[in-house]
């Protein structure tokens, strides 16, 4: 949506494929960090961005058996933007699609989902795809396909682009549980040896996160409800009096943690971003923003060709590949160093083994004793490396 708003002000013709008829889904990544609130600001949409409903994530701690500790303070944060945004993704995508509509050269096609390519003899010329209402199917030729469709990418499939999968040690179960106005606000991280889990704040209630061992999803659950919830109660014991919440395993949902990324993100006429090039962990909530500077990377460096020629070559393609690689191979890298050091052996053999000595790990003891460095963390998750700015023909006044 990003993508399609940005080159539609270049004046470049562009059509978005939503498989959905709106945005009315549970989505678990609903971060919106401070580069991309300052990428709205550029584009004109911060103060309407600012009306949705939400909730600000000003510092994030991390609480141990004996302790708690901060370990992001985003008061320090440069800019105008020292939080993360809480946002229910459909407000931002709702945003994105008014602001792109009103383009003279942009389409937004709803209940359009994307079967596979059609190729230009061998090079790729569009899509096909099924209206999900009338079951009719369609083609739509393009001069270039962007594959914005996530890790389960149908465009990347039809490609035959296979990613590089890198080991993973967790998958994540998400519910909710109330919040009560007496808890602690933000983001708070809960870390015991062989367990792990994240509660964020969502105003009224807590979205959270308890990782388990890839692959015990379903030994897990033949043990029971009441078990698992001894066993949150047993790793946060306020939430004592609302796990009971927990009615039955529908309302906890399994999210298969993935961290792949494709060598090559490019064919002729192809091109991936976001998940489709490389899925993330969800360590760090980094996954949408980044997904955000690939789109934006993408429209600065090709909207001048497509308006110019109508096509874009290889070589172009490449150049997108080049600029956003290096962040994200940061990125991945310090989520597999955080999957080893927060997951690293079973439950079960982490309670049997003797306790050591009550003291923080080396990084939470810098960071208490030097504060300023969690102003580094914060700009680590909350701008990240190598942020993107609206090229200079997309950015409107900021609203008055």
């Amino acid at each position: 949506m990003v993508l399609g708003l940005l080159l539609a002000r270049a004046g470049v013709e562009v059509t978005v494929l939503e498989k959905h008829a709106d945005f009315l889904r549970d989505f678990r990544g609903d971060t919106v960090h401070a580069s991309t609130l300052t990428l709205l600001d550029e584009l004109g949409l911060g103060e309407r961005f600012a009306a949705l409903p939400q909730r600000r994530l000003e510092r994030a701690q991390v609480q141990l058996d004996w302790t708690t500790a901060q370990v992001a303070d985003l008061s320090r944060l440069p800019g105008a933007h020292q939080h993360i945004a809480l946002v229910p993704q459909w407000d931002f995508l709702d945003l994105l699609a008014d602001a792109a509509e009103a383009e003279p050269t942009f389409t937004l096609q709803r209940n359009a989902e994307v079967t596979g390519l059609r190729r230009d003899g061998g090079a790729v010329g569009g899509v096909r795809y099924t209206d999900r209402v009338t079951g009719e199917r369609h083609e739509l030729r393009a001069a270039l396909t962007v594959a914005c469709d996530g890790r389960g990418s149908a465009a990347r499939a039809a490609a035959g682009l296979r990613p590089r999968s890198f080991g993973v040690p967790m998958d994540i179960w998400w519910f909710r549980l109330p919040r009560h106005d007496t808890d602690p606000a933000g983001g708070l991280g809960r870390v015991s040896p062989g367990h792990f889990a994240v509660l964020i704040d969502r105003g009224d209630y807590w979205q959270c996160g308890y990782l388990i061992r890839k692959g015990s999803d379903v030994r897990i659950r033949r043990a029971g409800l009441p078990a698992f919830r001894a066993r949150l109660v047993g790793l946060l014991p306020w939430l004592a009096d609302r796990v009971e919440t927990l009615r039955s395993w529908d309302d906890v949902k399994l999210l298969d943690v993935r961290l792949e990324r494709l060598r090559r993100w490019y064919d002729d006429g192809l091109l991936l971003i976001g998940d489709a090039a490389h899925a993330m962990s969800p360590v760090g909530g980094v996954g949408i923003n980044l997904a955000v500077a690939d789109a934006v990377a993408a429209a600065r460096l090709l909207a001048p060709a497509l308006r110019r020629d109508g096509r874009v070559t290889r070589a172009a393609l490449r150049r997108v590949q080049l600029r956003r690689w290096w962040p994200t191979v940061l990125i991945q890298t310090g989520q597999r160093l955080a999957h080893r050091a927060v997951l690293n052996r079973d439950p079960e053999q982490a309670a049997s083994a003797p306790r050591q000595a009550a003291r923080l790990p080396a990084p939470l003891r810098l960071l208490r004793r030097w504060p300023i460095l969690q102003g580094l963390t914060a700009r680590m998750v909350a701008i990240g490396p190598l942020p993107e700015h609206a090229p200079a023909w997309a950015c409107v006044p900021r609203e008055r």
